[in-house]
């Protein structure tokens, strides 16, 4: 049997209330740390010219490979990487090169080269992470690095001398597929070619070019000197070709029908509402760009000498450390994907180490040496779980990392950004045109460091 009801039920009386409302919500709005913390410089002309010191550094450092399966490659153009080869272009020659590498795998612990024996080969790592081990001052093992996919090591093999031995010990961390070429294959190439053995002459005669220690030309002076000697002369010499940043777009077209802009504008206006998740979705685009962009992305833009692998596999304190050798000058910060902060969170918990939080706008944030570490979920994650930590010194003045746009444009909304109407349609349709511009440079390439190749999943 129903009980009687006895008063107005809330399903009817919510028919006479008033709904309280959000405004749209939407899950794919990040913190975006990076477009708040880069400083942004106006491009005048949508482009951005980098003027630099003449440096003598050719090429990136990095030998591609090809796979067929399991069998690996070196596409012969690329051993022009190995500082014998640069500038070399006799393709048959190189062709034979490439042809008598030697695909050789190795386990973890593998020893490739030990310290003290001839140098005999040169070695092309096409998978896999090596250690350098050498000799300190004092007989002790100490670490010289690692070499992950692309490095080489042995490349004074090519110049022949003689009794020229490994003054350290190269091991395996991981699984690694490497290309060796003996030295025995390379004569047997370098005798057919007449043009490889002018080549190779000139590379081991010709003196170095005068530079520095960051590769740029040097500026000859004089200090400590007694007297009145001969002041010796300088210049100060450019780039002759600088690099220009010219500025990317994103852009849509956002619609909306007259009848909703008209009639359904109580309590939100539909057109604003509309353009602010366009222009949400718009600065999420334009951190992902300033990213991973091939042409001025910072993980593409990145020097090749100023990215380092990880000791092991996850991102432990010692990796921190030394990413911010890379960027001692005044680093202002790393920037890292979420899961890429818990892992660095799980090393420090395993060691008892315990990171500091600093204050940034009101927001804790952890920190690694006083450094702050920011989460940007636009590093990508790769399929085997791996990703990068970036770290930073930015500004004009501290020649760092900027962000480039360009103020003052016609309909500009927001700095760098316009919304343009684009009239109505035969459809009764309004449509807006929504354009941001931007770009990134990177001014001195110690500016920006990455480590990669960086672990995030949880151990067995």
């Amino acid at each position: 049997m129903t009980e009687q009801q006895l008063s107005l039920g809330t399903a009817a009386a919510r028919n006479l209330a008033t709904t309280t409302k959000t405004v749209p919500q939407m899950q794919a709005i990040s913190s975006r740390w990076l477009l708040k913390l880069l400083p942004w410089v106006q491009a005048a002309g949508g482009a951005y010219r980098v003027n630099r010191r003449l440096a003598y550094t050719v090429g990136d450092g990095i030998v591609t490979f090809v796979s067929t399966g399991a069998d690996v490659r070196v596409i012969p153009r690329e051993l022009g990487e190995l500082p014998p080869l640069r500038g070399f272009e006799n393709e048959p020659a190189l062709e034979a090169l490439a042809g008598r590498f030697t695909q050789r795998e190795f386990e973890p612990g593998d020893v490739l080269v030990e310290a003290g024996r001839p140098v005999d080969a040169v070695y092309l790592i096409a998978h896999g992470k090596v250690r350098l081990v050498g000799r300190g001052e004092y007989g002790d093992q100490i670490d010289l690095g690692v070499l992950a996919d692309g490095r080489f090591f042995g490349d004074r093999t090519l110049l022949g001398e003689e009794g020229e031995r490994w003054d350290y010990t190269a091991r395996a961390l991981t699984p690694c597929t490497v290309l060796a070429l003996d030295a025995s294959d390379f004569r047997e190439v370098l005798d057919r070619s007449e043009e490889l053995q002018a080549h190779i002459t000139a590379y081991r005669d010709s003196p170095p070019p005068d530079a520095d220690d960051n590769g740029e030309a040097e500026i000859a002076l004089a200090s400590g000197h007694e007297g009145e000697p001969v002041l010796p002369g300088t210049f100060v010499d450019y780039e002759v070709a600088p690099r220009e940043y010219e500025l990317s777009v994103a852009q849509t077209v956002l619609r909306v029908h007259t009848r909703v802009a008209d009639l359904y504008n109580e309590p939100m206006d539909q057109v604003e509402q509309q353009l602010r998740l366009t222009i949400e979705a718009l600065r999420e685009r334009q951190e992902h760009e300033l990213v991973n962009n091939r042409d001025f992305g910072l993980l593409h833009n990145c020097d090749l000498r100023q990215r380092i692998a990880t000791r092991n596999g996850p991102p432990t304190p010692d990796d921190m450390d030394e990413l911010l050798t890379m960027v001692w000058k005044e680093p202002a910060f790393f920037l890292a994907h979420p899961k890429t902060i818990a892992a660095f969170g799980r090393e420090c918990n395993a060691r008892g180490v315990y990171p500091d939080a600093v204050d940034v706008n009101g927001n804790k944030v952890p920190a690694w040496r006083g450094v702050p570490i920011f989460p940007c979920n636009k590093i990508p994650i790769s399929k085997t779980r791996t990703s990068s930590v970036l770290l930073m010194r930015t500004g004009e003045e501290a020649q760092g990392v900027v962000g480039l746009h360009q103020t003052g444009i016609p309909d500009e909304f927001q700095p760098g950004l316009s919304v343009r109407f684009m009239g109505v349609s035969e459809q009764a349709i309004v449509s807006y045109l929504v354009s941001a511009y931007y770009s990134a440079a990177v001014l001195v390439p110690d500016a920006l460091a990455v480590l990669e190749g960086v672990e995030i999943a949880h151990g067995g």
